[in-house]
């Protein structure tokens, strides 16, 4: 995969999720620690829009490097309400989904690693 390709669909990605956060907030308000301060539904609309600006750093070539690395950190930085959200799974089918998704996390930030270093 190219260096451009590997880039544009971490944009897509991110800028997917991101709209997500705004259009059905709901399951993101979920996964927010109540442990932050303010409300779930304030955290998640910051989120989708580091999500937003993230996606459109990496798109820009010469942002790329910054975004890759921003993005790399965000994904670090939700990894504590995927655990929130394994903790909190009510069904085991829905427990077993939250699991298997945490180990998911680290090759979305090798991912945005390699956008950054414009790696193929």
């Amino acid at each position: 995969m190219t260096e451009s390709r590997r880039a544009t669909l971490l944009a897509v990605l991110l800028g997917t999720m991101g709209t997500l956060h705004f259009l059905v907030p709901r399951p993101f308000d979920r996964l927010i620690p109540r442990a932050l301060p303010g409300t779930a539904r304030t955290w998640t609309y910051a989120s989708g829009v580091g999500e937003l600006g993230t996606a459109l750093l990496i798109s820009v070539p010469r942002t790329r490097r910054l975004g890759g690395l921003l993005a790399a950190l965000l994904f670090v930085a939700v990894f504590p309400g995927n655990v929130k959200m394994a903790l909190d799974a009510k069904t085991t089918p829905s427990k077993i989904v939250a699991i298997t998704r945490l180990p998911l996390q680290w090759p979305l930030v090798a991912w945005a690693l390699r956008v950054r270093d414009g790696r193929d």
